[in-house]
């Protein structure tokens, strides 16, 4: 392909000069963040010879994924799976200057992920292509750039074959991408590694290996170890040696740390590895790796094992969207996230089906969450026309061995997966292909498990489990099977890697909520369900699933029955964009979320946290709101307690007690306005109490800010909660209204949303209706420090300000 390049460089297009670092070691390596002016345009690929040229560009930062920009459609052709929004081309274009004092380094970009097939220029030489979404690169500009002034950098992005998978990807450079210059005796891009063969609490032995670029000649380094505080705990000293023969030069060391300060995901402590290279006694790179000291492994009864401790993976799924930000990488909307699933109990994370944001897995370090990381959805078998299968053949050594070297040294991965229910499960290139990519894994990194999450849970029908490649066995679903998985895998670690699949809508309590329900009913009707109710929810009380799951109780009932497991990942966290099951468009995210997709959790997260904390927990539900002779399931999950007794108006309706097989407690309760209290007692002595009141007519709109204090230039974020409120203060859950939402002063609105799942209002607009007396506005902060007010207006009802600070 020919790019027009006077055309690109044509128009307004903002320049971005790096500026010269202030350092002594001038020779030493410099990453600057590469996310700052940027412009965008969408178009067709007549733009490479110029025909149907755009007159005009708009400025984007960077992340950005231009899907979510859009309305929500049934005429986008990823409906029924990916969200009912578009793919398509785009194009991106960055002009920037080398720096007088890195003349003579070497320059590279790298990219953290582009969905998808990423072709790169750099003043009109073409550097290549990258087909995955998620897998991160890098180019080297070195021999192509003018050194003396202007340099276009242009990325092309092809999102336009869909479905390629089945679940909302976004679409455009949704990840960070940053600009390296280093000298030319180096270390590699992600040539480090750390790990810890021991790590007791008396000593640990640290094992450093760096792979380094050196042309000729001898060559000296020095590593330090520095411990949580920055103190220096360990060092090499100076030490010489020589380039190796042919190759790249490895450089390897051992340290001892005594006392480590172990990581666990009750204290994530993290040091750091310095890597200094020298040449004729100048600096030449200076290379930081975080770590944690810590041992994993499995032990004889199968238990996973941190630090020789038996530790039950108490996990979710996670796909990558961030809600209402689309698949555009924000570390605080990911942390966000990871905070209210720690409240929940959980202590562990699966990246499905693919490898994660370098934030994320950073995120897991500093908060302590164990993951699994995942490679693959698909290898030569598909699951859509278009996905990851048309390139597994050409690419998929590359993927996997860029993965692991990339998240090697991430404390929090303690498992490597090469993927989800993969289809060759099913015949003999099962094995070929397993012992293959899990070779691949060992080559690099043989310090964590390797697993494949399955769905066959009979050896006569899984070749994948057969291979001998795998050390772990991860099962999907068929909770009825855990039993006979010990017998039938005998001596292998066993995870269930996926359960549940329950359906759930916030807020939404229909009759009869000890029916169950199965939407769909089978795979014959799941692509024209017409069952469900008419608005396209699903009850709020746990009692609705699709065909090939379970309700979320009786999933972790199986789960704790079993001792051989390890643990178990949800599906899933929260509730994400694309993959609406049961139902058609409208419907445009996930049910399947403990937490929905604006981040309320529902009320299904209080039975995971009476199951997954030591703390006392009581939640009693539904809202009180109902007509007048309706009967009423009330539910009640609660932990670190004996029993709960329900009132009614001051009236008892009895205590009740949960078993070891039903995780709740229940009443059924003729409707009168008022307020039903839930008591919790041990031994007769109360321990919690709660209440539910009916509330009035709305007379107010009461916001409130997970942060209000901000960092300027960061993108930082604040997530606003709107509550409509009666004159008591109780959130109305009956009187939905649209609110309108605006800002003043140092930031701006991103998104709305409010967790219903067939809201197809596009997702960056101010204007959001309340689902169940919520919504949620995400303010992002500016670049400067001040103030911001968050005004929320609805007809009929007074204004409602916040303020926030940014600094």
């Amino acid at each position: 392909m020919i790019i027009n390049y006077r055309r690109l460089l044509s128009g307004a297009i903002c320049l971005a000069v790096l500026g010269c670092a202030s350092t002594v070691q001038s020779q030493s390596r410099r990453v600057v963040p590469f996310d700052h002016d940027w412009s965008f345009f969408m178009g067709a690929d007549t733009l490479a010879n110029g025909n149907a040229y755009p007159k005009s560009w708009r400025a984007v930062r960077l992340p950005h994924d231009w899907s979510i920009e859009a309305d929500f459609s049934s005429v986008h052709p990823a409906t029924n799976q990916g969200g009912a929004l578009p793919g398509g081309i785009g194009w991106y274009r960055k002009t920037f200057r080398i720096p007088k004092d890195a003349q003579d380094q070497l320059v590279s970009v790298e990219f953290d992920g582009v969905h998808k097939h990423a072709e790169v220029w750099i003043n009109g030489h073409r550097l290549g292509l990258r087909p995955s979404g998620y897998m991160g690169f890098s180019h080297d500009l070195t021999s192509h750039l003018n050194r003396s002034g202007d340099n276009l950098l242009v990325v092309r992005v092809d999102n336009s074959l869909q479905p390629n998978e089945r679940w909302y990807t976004g679409s455009g450079i949704y990840r960070h991408v940053r600009l390296v210059m280093r000298h030319k005796h180096s270390v590699k891009h992600w040539g480090s590694q750390v790990t810890t063969p021991v790590a007791n609490a008396d000593r640990a032995e640290v094992v450093l290996n760096h792979e380094v670029e050196w042309t000729s000649g001898l060559g000296q380094h020095r590593v330090d170890i520095l411990d949580p505080s920055g103190r220096i705990v360990a060092t090499t000293g100076l030490r010489s040696w020589k380039k190796a023969v042919s190759g790249d030069t490895m450089l390897t060391d051992r340290l001892q740390v005594l006392r480590p300060q172990r990581w666990s995901t009750t204290s994530p402590k993290l040091y750091r590895a310095v890597m200094r290279l020298y040449r004729a006694g100048v600096e030449t790179d200076k290379n930081e790796t975080s770590f944690g000291i810590r041992s994993t492994g499995f032990d004889a009864s199968g238990r996973f094992t941190l630090n020789g401790t038996p530790t039950l993976l108490k996990g979710v799924c996670m796909h990558h969207d961030l809600g209402v930000l689309g698949a555009a990488v924000n570390t605080r909307a990911m942390e966000r996230q990871l905070e209210i699933l720690k409240a929940m109990g959980c202590n562990a994370i699966r990246t499905a089906h693919n490898p994660p944001a370098p934030e994320f897995l950073d995120l897991c370090d500093r908060m302590g969450f164990l993951v699994i990381d995942e490679s693959f959805d698909q290898w030569r078998k598909k699951k859509n026309k278009y996905d990851y299968h048309l390139d597994f053949e050409a690419w998929h050594a590359r993927d996997l061995a860029d993965m692991i070297r990339r998240d090697r040294n991430h404390p929090s991965v303690v498992i490597w997966s090469i993927g989800n229910e993969i289809r060759e499960q099913f015949d003999s290139s099962g094995l070929r292909i397993t012992k293959k990519l899990a070779g691949i894994v060992r080559s690099l990194d043989t310090t964590r498990a390797v697993i494949s999450a399955l769905t066959e849970t009979q050896p006569s029908k899984n070749f994948i489990s057969m291979s001998g490649a795998l050390d772990v066995l991860g099962f999907n679903y068929k909770s009825y099977d855990y039993d006979s998985l010990p017998i039938r895998f005998r001596g292998m670690p066993l995870i269930a890697t996926e359960t549940a699949s329950a359906l759930q809508t916030r807020g939404v309590y229909p009759p009869r909520a000890d029916s169950l329900r199965i939407w769909p009913p089978d795979y014959k009707v799941q692509a024209n369900f017409t069952g469900g109710f008419p608005d396209h929810t699903c009850a709020a009380y746990d009692n609705t699933f699709a065909y090939w799951g379970i309700t979320h109780e009786r999933a972790w009932v199986d789960v704790k029955r079993q001792p051989k497991l390890a643990g178990a990942f949800v599906w899933s966290g929260f509730d994400y964009l694309g993959e609406p099951t049961p139902y058609p468009f409208p419907a445009r995210s996930s049910y399947f979320g403990i937490i929905d997709l604006a981040g309320f959790p529902k009320d299904v997260y209080h039975m995971y946290r009476s199951e997954w904390t030591d703390k006392p927990v009581l939640h009693v539900f539904p809202h009180w709101n109902h007509q007048v002779g309706d009967t009423v399931d009330v539910w009640a999950y609660y932990g670190q307690a004996d029993e709960v007794e329900l009132y009614l108006n001051g009236k008892s309706l009895g205590r009740r007690s949960k078993s070891d097989s039903v995780l709740h407690v229940s009443w059924k309760v003729p409707y009168v306005p008022g307020v039903i209290t839930a008591v919790s007692r041990t031994g007769g002595r109360e321990v919690l109490r709660r209440e539910v009141r009916t509330a009035g007519k709305p007379v107010g709109i009461r916001l409130s800010a997970d942060r209000t204090l901000l960092k300027s230039g960061d993108r930082d974020l604040s997530f606003v909660k709107a509550e409509l409120i009666d004159a008591q203060g109780v959130v109305v859950p009956d009187g939905d209204r649209m609110i309108r939402f605006s800002v003043t002063g140092s930031g701006r609105i991103v998104g709305t949303d409010n967790g219903y799942q067939a809201d197809t209002v596009r997702l960056v607009s101010p204007e959001r209706k309340t689902w169940k007396g919520l919504a949620l506005a995400v303010v992002e902060a500016g670049d400067k420090q001040g103030n911001i007010t968050i005004v929320a207006e609805t007809v009929g009802l007074p204004k409602s300000l916040l303020r926030l600070s940014v600094r």
